[in-house]
């Protein structure tokens, strides 16, 4: 993985059952279990996916790869932007961005072996 690289994406839909049906039949995706409730995997696209119901369904979010959250995110600030505390998640780590125009984002970083 290279700093920048797109390596999730989420789709947020009102109704996980009707998104699951619309954007399977769009794009021939499969869909299993997620890790959180009204939380599915998108099988086969890549980057990886998820999609969850009972979100806003307003519009996909992303997640680009970075070998030092740490680093990342102070730059994110000093470039003007904002940035939460990384949190850890299941496979890494993540933060939420805003960068200096207003525009969300996602960082995320591996856990190291």
């Amino acid at each position: 993985m290279s700093d920048g690289d797109l390596v999730y994406f989420m789709i947020p839909v009102k109704d996980g059952g009707k998104g699951k049906t619309f954007y399977g039949s769009l794009f021939g995706w499969d869909f299993t279990a997620g890790t959180v409730p009204g939380g599915f995997n998108i099988e086969g696209p890549n980057p990886p996916g998820g999609l969850f119901g009972g979100g806003p369904g307003d519009r996909p979010q992303v997640w680009f790869g970075v070998a030092d959250l740490e680093a990342a995110l102070e730059k994110v600030r000093g470039l003007g932007g904002h940035a939460s505390p990384p949190e850890e998640i299941q496979s890494g780590f993540m933060a939420s961005c805003i960068d200096d125009q207003g525009t969300k984002f996602n960082l995320w970083a591996p856990k190291e072996k």
